[in-house]
C-alpha cells in the first residue's frame, strides 16, 4: 500500500462484496429491504456495485438526496428533524419516501409530499435506551429532539402516513433491537394496522462477526406476519464495515515524556469520529501501549494540540518514511473530512476484485480555496 502518495483512503471491493452478499442473505431470509445510509458512506463511485444488492439510500437532506437518486437508484427515502420550506419542492423530485420528525411538520409538509404521489412516514421516539455510553449518540435520551413520543403522537394524523420510523441503535446487536421492539409495540403497535411499512432505521452492526443475524431475520419476520407491514433497515456502517482504510505516514519523530509520531494524516481533519466518539482506531501490525516493545502516540501534523489518533506499540522503532494502515476506515471518514489549517484531503483509491488498486479521485488546493470565499 505504501507506492501511493499517502495519506490516501483506499476501498477493497473483496470486502464490501463480503458484506454485501450478507445483506442479501438477510433480506431474502426475512423479506425485508435494506438501504444504504449515505450518512455513514457516499463514495458513489461504487454504488453501481451496491445497488445490486441494495433496495436504494437514505438521506438526511437535499444534497444527499440528490446524490441517491442519481447516482443510486431504486428508492431514496429522506429523513430531517426540520425541512426547510425553501428546499422542500426540489427535495420532492428526489425523495421516494419522506419522513417527518414531529406532528408539525406532518401538518406542513405532509399534504404536499402525499400530493406529489410521495410515501410519508413519522418518526417515533420509543423512549427506549439501550446504549452504553455518551448522550449524543442516543436518539432515546432525554431531550432529545429526534422521534416522536407517545405523549405528543397524534392519532388523527394516521390518514396522513404510510409508515413508522425509529431509529434509536449504534452499531448494536439483534437484543437490543428486540429491547427497543418490546418497547415500541407495546406503545405504538396498534398505531400499525393499517400501515405499509416499519422502518426499523440503522445501527444494525449485522456484518460484524458474531452478530445475531438468525435473530434479526426472525423479529423482522414476525413483524411481517404480526402487521403486514413491508420492514425497512437503514444500515451504513454494516455496509461498509471493514471494508476501507487509510494509509499514512510518519513525518517526524518527537519526545515529550513519550515518543510521539507526527503523521501526515489527521485525526481533526480526515477522522473527526475519533475525536467525537471518541475511538482508538485498529491500525494494522500494533498492540496496545506497553504490549509491543515501542510505544508511540501517533498525532496529526495540523495546530490544533489534541490532533491525536491514539497510543500504539510496535516491534521495532518507527521511522521518518514508514507507512501506517488504519482499518475499518471506509464510515464515517469521507463523509466528514475537512480541510482545517489547509490540510489536503487524502486521496480516494479502489482496489478491485483482481488486486488491482485504482485512483477514484484526487483532491488539490482549488478543492481548499473554493470552500472558502
Amino acid at each position: 500500500m505504501a507506492q501511493f502518495p499517502t495519506p490516501y483512503f483506499l476501498v477493497d471491493e473483496g470486502r464490501l462484496r463480503s458484506n454485501l452478499e450478507l445483506l442479501k442473505t438477510v433480506q431474502e431470509q426475512a423479506g425485508c429491504k435494506i438501504l444504504l445510509a449515505q450518512k455513514a458512506f457516499s463514495m458513489f463511485y461504487c454504488y453501481p456495485l451496491l445497488r445490486q444488492y441494495l433496495a436504494g439510500s437514505t438521506a438526511s437532506g437535499l444534497y444527499e438526496a440528490r446524490l441517491g437518486k442519481e447516482h443510486f437508484g431504486g428508492e431514496t427515502h429522506v429523513f430531517s428533524p426540520a425541512y426547510r420550506p425553501d428546499e422542500f419542492e426540489e427535495l420532492l423530485q428526489y425523495a421516494d419516501h419522506l419522513v417527518f420528525n414531529s406532528p408539525a411538520q406532518l401538518d406542513k409538509f405532509a399534504p404536499r409530499a402525499r400530493a406529489a404521489g410521495k410515501q410519508v412516514g413519522l418518526r417515533i421516539n420509543p423512549e427506549c435506551s439501550t446504549q452504553e455510553g455518551q448522550a449524543i449518540y442516543d436518539p432515546c435520551a432525554p431531550g432529545s429532539r429526534l422521534g416522536t413520543t407517545l405523549a405528543n403522537f397524534r392519532p388523527d394524523q394516521l390518514p396522513l402516513l404510510d409508515g413508522l420510523h425509529f431509529h434509536t441503535l449504534c452499531e448494536q446487536d439483534a437484543d437490543d433491537l428486540e429491547t427497543t421492539l418490546r418497547a415500541f409495540e407495546d406503545k405504538f403497535g396498534p398505531f400499525l394496522k393499517g400501515l405499509k411499512w416499519l422502518n426499523l432505521g440503522g445501527g444494525h452492526h449485522i456484518t460484524r462477526p458474531g452478530y445475531q443475524v438468525d435473530r434479526l431475520i426472525g423479529l423482522i419476520r414476525r413483524l411481517r406476519e404480526t402487521y403486514g407491514v413491508e420492514v425497512y433497515l437503514e444500515p451504513g456502517e454494516a455496509v461498509v464495515l471493514n471494508a476501507g482504510f487509510l494509509v499514512a505516514s510518519v513525518l517526524e519523530i518527537v519526545h515529550n515524556d513519550m515518543d510521539i509520531a507526527i503523521l501526515d494524516t489527521s485525526a481533526a481533519c480526515h477522522i473527526p469520529d475519533v475525536l467525537e466518539m471518541p475511538y482508538r482506531p485498529p491500525l494494522q501490525g500494533s498492540g496496545e501501549p506497553g504490549e509491543k516493545a515501542h510505544t508511540y502516540r501517533l498525532a496529526g501534523p495540523t495546530c490544533l494540540a489534541g490532533d491525536v489518533i491514539g497510543d500504539y506499540s510496535f516491534d521495532a522503532p518507527l521511522q521518518e518514511g514508514d507507512t501506517l494502515v488504519f482499518e475499518d476506515m471506509a464510515l464515517y471518514t469521507m463523509v466528514k473530512t475537512n480541510t482545517f489549517n489547509g490540510m489536503p484531503l487524502p486521496a480516494i483509491r479502489w482496489r478491485d476484485w483482481d488486486g488491482k488498486v485504482s485512483l477514484v479521485r484526487s483532491f488539490s488546493y482549488q478543492d481548499f480555496k473554493t470552500r472558502l470565499s
